[in-house]
């Protein structure tokens, strides 16, 4: 019977998410694409469709019904291709587990046909709700354990390089996968909510197993693109000591450079092939000056569209990538360093260190350990 078969329970759950256990998540792809756990691949016992069938009748018939509705949907060859994948995984994973929404019927159901196939897959007490309950648990626990300290910097410091260095940072660029600024979209799409807040979470629990009881975080605005920092963890960074890095212009305008011109073409290219990639990363640019028209004035907008423009023509007929610091420069002193010069003034008090990259970077190691 499926309740003879091995469970992961509440206390595995911590060592199962920082142990990077694969998982095999069995609700519907709608459910998966709302939220799951980093190292989960979603291979459902039904499909969107028939999940929702199987919800209309159990709300018209009744439990019962619902189940024979559900082994009538998944039988034959359509059960044959869906065990091939489950039985795929665990040969892949043998260390894998699996879960459904609330360890209920459908990863029971799984886990008892794999093992009437002669294949043992533990099932998450729980499933989904168990682990994502725990999860919060841990957001709670640990943003009141640990100590924050905040990177801040002029747009193009390069805050986010430095970060990458330090064992006791948290990229949360990186987890929302967006550079935080108006041009700060990637290629790739941004995780769900849920996803983001998940990986937050096990980033800090990470820290917390390597020892480290201050994290480094870089200076972020509560959204880092439509990804949002869950509340008691943003009202902590809002109190936490800042170390502000500074850089000269023409270093910043050299970083800009590389994010948003150098680095983001070889993304295009790798992404979408050469023959497309510069005509979608002209349009990224363009897309992106755009969304801060209204805080630039119609005057300047347009004096950055033309600037942005014609370093892109250029660019494109003679691979000369120099021309786009002409629009670089006016970006810089137009848009982003008044907003930082204001944002900056708002952090003043709990600003505890200033200087350069090297020095900010031994700041940050000698705080960390105290």
């Amino acid at each position: 019977m499926s309740d003879q078969l091995p469970l992961i329970t509440a206390a595995d759950f911590k060592q199962l998410l920082l142990s990077n256990v694969p998982m095999m998540d069995m609700r519907a792809p709608l459910e998966f694409t709302k939220g799951a756990f980093p190292n989960t691949t979603s291979l459902p016992l039904m499909t969107d469709r028939e999940r929702q069938k199987i919800g209309t009748s159990y709300k018209r018939d009744g439990k019962e019904a619902a189940i024979a509705l559900g082994h009538q949907l998944v039988r034959g060859k359509i059960k044959q291709q869906r065990m091939a994948l489950w039985l795929e995984f665990a040969a892949q994973h043998p260390d894998g587990v699996l879960y459904c929404f609330r360890g209920g019927l459908r990863s029971q159901t799984v886990q008892q046909w794999l093992n009437e196939a002669g294949v043992v897959v533990p099932r998450i007490e729980g499933g989904y709700k168990a682990l994502r309950q725990f999860l919060i648990s841990e957001l709670e626990r640990l943003t009141e354990k640990l100590h924050f300290v905040i990177l801040a910097g002029h747009t193009g410091s390069a805050k986010t390089v430095v970060i990458s260095q330090l064992s006791n940072a948290i990229d949360l660029e990186g987890l929302a996968n967006h550079r935080g600024s108006s041009f700060g979209r990637q290629i790739t799409p941004q995780p769900s909510q849920i996803d983001f807040e998940n990986n937050l979470i096990i980033a800090m629990m990470r820290a917390e197993q390597a020892g480290h009881t201050t994290i480094v975080l870089e200076d972020e605005s509560f959204l880092i693109g439509r990804c949002a920092m869950p509340h008691c963890f943003h009202e902590k960074v809002k109190q936490a000591p800042v170390v502000v890095m500074q850089k000269t212009l023409q270093q910043r305008q050299a970083q800009i450079h590389y994010e948003y011109v150098s680095a983001q073409l070889i993304n295009f290219i790798a992404a979408i092939g050469e023959d497309d990639a510069f005509s979608a990363f002209s349009e990224f640019l363009l897309t992106s000056l755009t969304k801060i028209k209204k805080r630039l004035g119609d005057v300047r907008y347009h004096e950055l569209t033309r600037l942005m423009t014609q370093a892109l023509a250029t660019h494109k007929n003679s691979s000369d990538d120099q021309e786009h610091y002409q629009w670089i420069a006016p970006l810089l002193e137009w848009y982003y360093d008044p907003m930082y010069s204001y944002q900056i003034e708002q952090k003043q008090r709990r600003v505890i260190f200033e200087g350069d990259e090297t020095d900010a970077v031994t700041f940050l190691a000698d705080y960390s350990v105290r």
